[in-house]
């Protein structure tokens, strides 16, 4: 059974760090490229970070360039997503994505950034 879960969400002050995981099951890790979106109240998802299948290599959205590192440990079958310097525009729900032959979607960790 594929499965995608979420962690490490919570209530953080401006300024600080989260750091997110997603722990995969179910479906051969290494051959998909994986993702994390966002969803804001009132908002379309966003993408945020993705990470190649291959090489390791990752593309960022503009707004958290800088700010947010991406990073995959396929011996574990988890994605990680490191977030600092978070601003109250960063609180959102955040999901974990699987992409190659098939779509996977975690059921979301929700982070809020406020004082």
């Amino acid at each position: 059974q594929v499965s995608l879960v979420e962690s490490g969400g919570g209530l953080v002050q401006p300024g600080g760090s989260l750091r997110l995981s997603c722990s995969a099951s179910g479906f051969v890790f290494s051959f998909y490229t994986m993702s994390w979106y966002r969803q804001a109240p009132g908002k379309e998802r966003e993408l945020v970070a993705q990470i190649s299948r291959t090489d390791g290599s990752t593309n960022y959205a503009d707004s958290v360039k800088g700010r947010f590192t991406m990073s995959r440990d396929n011996a574990k079958n988890t994605v990680y997503l490191q977030m600092n310097s978070l601003k109250p525009e960063d609180t959102a729900v955040y999901y974990c994505n699987a992409v190659a032959f098939y779509t996977y979607w975690g059921q979301g960790t929700q982070v809020t950034v406020s004082s």
